[in-house]
């Protein structure tokens, strides 16, 4: 059987598994880049593409290749107490470190340095990770509006209120502070931690934000500059 090929990274201001969507298209206020390797920037390669309004990413689990996969996993949706199947789940720890995302393609750029850059919303990978294959997302095929959705379901989050003082909202970018508010409001904490008095710390852009959840809010408490 012939390995897969790594085809492209993405960039965006996920820097650590911390804080990353649970899933692709629950945030999509923030723009990721799709940088590919030097051997697949064919101009030709993307011709047809740019009729497309969403696009599949197939990637790359790659914190979880030298780990063991397990039949059985803990999801954090069922608070982290009950196994389930692993193919009845999107753990990492698979047979095949493969993930998969459908994302929103917003522009495709051709430039001298990288060839070819997609421009995508909604995307649930941390910086850098490694792309292995991207197929155009057909609506009449892809999308079931009669599916079901097992266990996901259940245990559902509601979107936490955010106060965040504008002393702190100021320090972000602006074209970045909605998509901020927007993973925030999501609750980025793992589905079994609920301790009001812990402080939660997650890396966005070139910042650590400082955080906790108490009835229902989410207080921005500090913010620090990475340098």
């Amino acid at each position: 059987m012939n390995k897969y090929k790594i085809i492209a990274h993405i960039e965006n201001d996920f820097k650590t598994k911390f804080g990353v969507p649970r899933q692709s298209g629950l945030c999509n206020s923030l723009t990721s880049k799709i940088i590919f390797e030097p051997e697949f920037r064919v101009k030709e390669a993307f011709r047809g593409l740019e009729k497309y309004s969403h696009i599949w990413l197939l990637w790359q689990f790659s914190k979880s290749i030298d780990k063991e996969w397990t039949p059985t996993v803990r999801p954090p949706k069922l608070g982290g107490n009950k196994r389930m199947g692993v193919f009845a789940t999107r753990s990492p720890f698979r047979p095949n470190n493969i993930g998969i995302s459908s994302v929103e393609l917003c522009k495709i750029e051709f430039n001298k340095e990288y060839g070819v850059i997609l421009y995508v919303k909604g995307a649930d990978l941390m910086n850098n990770t490694p792309i292995i294959d991207i197929k155009p997302y057909l609506p009449y095929t892809d999308c079931h509006a009669d599916a079901t959705g097992g266990f996901a379901l259940q245990n559902t989050d509601g979107c936490l209120k955010v106060d965040f003082k504008k002393e702190f909202l100021d320090m972000i970018p602006t074209e970045k502070k909605k998509g901020l508010i927007e993973i925030l409001s999501n609750d980025p904490r793992p589905g079994y931690q609920d301790d009001e008095n812990r402080i939660y710390k997650m890396e966005f852009d070139n910042f650590e934000i400082h955080f906790f959840v108490k009835s229902n809010t989410l207080t921005v408490c500090s913010i620090i500059e990475l340098s």
